[in-house]
This record gives C-alpha cells, structure tokens and sequence, in this order.
C-alpha cells in the first residue's frame, strides 16, 4: 500500500511545531532539520483565504533553498497551489498567501510597512539585528477572524544578531521552558494595564535528525573536521564560540574566578591604593554609552572593575541620558565606590565627543559637571590588535586583561562581537560595540607589545613510519 505521506517531522521538529507561545526559536546547530520545519509550519493556516505568511531570509539568493523546500512540498500537498516567481509568492487554492522576502539592509523594512503577516518566520535569524526582528513585530497582525498570530525563528551560533538572540532565547531560560517577558501598556483614558508575551527555545542539533545520519552517516565526520570553534557551534551547538567571533581568546571560567588562570573573569577585590586607575567612555544615546574603569598593576595589567552601561534592557538600545545626566552618574560612583573614591582618575574617551557643530560638546558639557576626558586615539585596527594583546594568555595561563564578575554588560557584549563583512579585518559595528570601543581607547592610552609563547612542538604524520602492530591501520597509503 502506498504512503501518501509528504513528509513527516521528526521528534524534535514536532516539540518546535507543538508550541503555542508567541515567539519559537529552533536550533542550536548545524543538521537539526530547522528550515523543513519553518517551511512545513508556514502551512499550517492556509485553508484559510485570507490568512498571509512571510518567510524570510537576510538576503534574497539565500532564499533560495527554503523555495526550493517549498516547490517540493507545497504543489504535492495542496494541488493547485501556484508560485509566482516575480513575486515569490504562493497562492493556495483557499487564496491564502505564503510570501517569501529578504532584509538586506535595515531600511530594506520598509518594504514591510502597511503589511500584515498572521505567520511571520525568519530561518538563521543570527543574521538579524534585534532592529530588524523586532519591527517585524508590527507586521504581525490578523488578516481576518479566525487566524493565530505568531513569529517563529531557526538559528545556529554566529553572525551579526548573535548576542541578542543568545539573551533573548538561549541564556533567558531553560529549553522548551516558557519564558516570559512584561510590559506595561498605557490607554488614551490614562489607564495602565500590564501585559505579558510568551516564547521558547527549542534546541537541536544534527544527532536529533536521525533521517539525515541515515541518509549521510559522514555529515559528522565532515563538522568534526571543522577549525574548534565552528566545530564546536555547528555540530554541538555551543554558543559559547562560533564562526566570525573576533576575540576569540576570550575564555570565562567560574571555576577559575579566584586562582585567574586561564580566564579572563575574576572575583572582585579590593585595588591597592598605588594603581592606577583609568576611566574610558564611548558616547550613545539612542544608543548605549559606555563607561569602564580600569585599573593598573604593576605590570601594567589592565583589570576592569567597574562600569555604567546605558541600555534600556533591550539589544543595543540605548536610554537617552543627556550628557550632564551621565556625568553626574559618573560622579556619584566615583564618589561612593570604595575602588575609585579619593582617586585621581585619568579619562579618555571617543574623540568625536568634543565635536561641537556649532554648539556645545559632549565633552562641554560634561565639565560642566566636572567630569573630564582626553581625546582617545580612534584607531581601530591597531586598537583591536592591542585588545587581542590584553586577552591573549601566556603560558602560565594569565591574560594582560581581567574583568570583575560584575561587570556583566562586558562580558555579555564582547565575546559576541563579530568581524564586518565588507571590511573583514575590522570589527561589525552594527553590533553592540560601545563597551569594546571604550575598552579600546584605555587599552591604547596604555599599549603592550604582543605575549611570546613558547611554540608547540611539531607533531609530524607519517602513516608509513608507525610500530609493526598499527601497520595494517595504514596499510592503503602503500598501495599503487
């Protein structure tokens, strides 16, 4: 008897689909069977007629594997859907719509405005920034009675929107546990009522997607082949580390957090009185500012021990402090915070700050309140460089940088940087790099020269020099 089964989820897939909070995310590696799952749940409503969905990717000719997915499946289970091609779009014979587009760029989203999705999917939503991914969020919307509004994602470690969707999916919670998120709405009649939005990560990797191993039982070997750190995301999932991660020394050890080695997250303590103790300063007001303190051994270690970090709790959202309002903040921590009371403390920050067109500074404004700064040096690819100086360890294990466990927007942001895509030696300043700038202006106030390491010993493979006992292992490297 012929099966008329078109296609059927897998356990994993059918933990994904099941869900019913607002937003989904599903994957975590490479092989999970993300993009069949956001294809076939695209379907779920169209024997609705008005009922619409948007599938979407970063860029157009990425989509092409998901439409692909969709020509293979879409005609099969609902004969007389059509694809139009110009439009890249499918009309069901109900006259439901499954539309797929692309988003470059930030501005490509207007391209949404006035639209209305009841389903709306992003497939590698890492590549996103949480701009991007949240305006789509008023393009959710009902299309007419009946339908079920929701977002659903798929994602694997890396890329531009990495740090936000880790925060928002992975570290907000337990997998397949809801998560949820308040806020509080506010009425033309003065009324305010508190409101509440659901979401859940669903987590996958390649050993979920049995049909895939028993199809090709060597797609292992090939991720396990991969350098360490893609390796690590791709097959395991591992947020942690991920392709096109700038700084990637960067290493957080709790275990590690009182004898500091081989971590660059210590446990706080108090500063003698003989270090130094500098103050750098990225400026934002939409978005984030940054301000870190640092202090210096005598080595000339830089160690971070204090910061004021202005974001609304959103990805990369800034609180929109006027200048006297974050100098004041400064003053008062300076003036209560039992490492930095008392002292003299050098400033430098981004030098765009005492750029006044045609009205006060920044920095103006700032020694209003007695808050001073000198200009940084705005270098940024030596600036990386001698950021990538500080994290490197040396032998013994011990980095020329530590960051007191409190400082959490540190070493939230930091290892989640990723390089430009256009100007691949630099660091993606779409991302949320305000504490890496500032951090940069203090590590070249003070410059190092790079660690020296001692060099591994070089292992040579010579399959035809092995012990008589492990010849057979190699004995088809003889042949011919």
């Amino acid at each position: 008897m012929a099966s008329n089964v078109l296609w059927s989820p897998q356990p994993k897939q059918i933990a994904f689909m099941r869900r019913g909070e607002y937003e989904g995310l599903y994957g975590g590696a490479a092989g999970g069977g993300k993009s069949d799952a956001l294809v076939a749940e695209a379907l779920r409503q169209v024997k609705i007629p008005h009922y619409k969905a948007l599938i979407l990717r970063k860029t157009f000719p990425q989509l092409s594997e998901l439409i692909d997915k969709s020509l293979a499946l879409y005609p099969k289970a609902f004969p007389g859907a059509k694809y139009n091609a110009s439009a890249h779009a499918w009309t069901f014979p109900s006259g439901a719509k499954i539309r797929f587009g692309s988003m470059q760029y930030a501005k490509d989203r207007v391209q949404y405005q006035g639209h209305a999705y009841d389903f709306i999917a992003f497939d590698e939503l890492t590549h996103f920034t949480w701009d991007e991914y949240s305006y789509l969020f008023s393009r959710n919307r009902p299309n007419g009675p009946g339908t079920r509004v929701y977002m659903r994602s798929t994602a694997n470690p890396g890329g531009i929107g990495h740090g936000w969707v880790k925060e928002r999916f992975i570290t907000a919670g337990p997998p397949e546990k809801t998560i949820w998120e308040g806020f509080s709405v506010r009425f033309p009649d003065g009324h305010t009522e508190r409101r509440f939005r659901s979401r859940v990560c669903v987590r996958a990797s390649l050993f979920d997607n049995k049909k895939l191993l028993e199809n090709d039982p060597n797609y292992i070997d090939n991720l396990s082949l991969m350098a360490p750190a893609e390796r690590d995301a791709l097959l395991y999932g591992n947020w942690d580390s991920f392709e096109g991660q700038v700084f990637t020394e960067w290493k957080n050890d709790p275990a590690r957090y009182v004898d500091r080695v081989n971590t660059h997250v210590i446990a706080p303590f108090k500063v003698p009185e003989s270090w130094a103790v500098w103050r750098g300063f990225d400026w934002g007001y939409s978005r984030p500012f940054s301000v870190g303190w640092y202090a210096v051994d005598q080595d000339r270690r830089l160690y971070r021990i204090r910061e004021l970090y202005g974001c609304t709790g959103k990805a990369n959202t800034g609180v929109k402090w006027e200048p006297g309002q974050v100098a004041r903040r400064i003053r008062e921590i300076e003036a209560q915070d039992p490492n930095l009371k008392g002292r003299r403390i050098h400033g430098v920050a981004d030098p765009a700050i005492f750029n006044d067109g045609g009205m006060e500074s920044v920095a103006a404004l700032m020694e209003r309140e007695g808050v001073y700064w000198d200009r940084g040096d705005h270098e940024r690819i030596s600036g990386k460089m001698q950021v990538h100086h500080r994290l490197a360890f040396d032998d013994g294990g011990i980095p020329m940088l530590y960051v007191f466990e409190t400082c959490r927007h540190f070493i939230r942001t930091l290892p989640n940087l990723v390089y430009d895509q256009t100007d691949v030696e630099d660091v993606d300043t779409d991302g949320e790099d305000h504490i890496y700038d500032e951090l940069r202006y203090v590590c070249m106030a003070n410059p190092i020269a790079p660690r020296t390491r001692k060099a591994k010993p070089l292992v040579v493979y010579d399959p035809l020099g092995v012990d008589e006992p492990e010849l057979g292992r190699y004995e088809w490297f003889r042949r011919g």
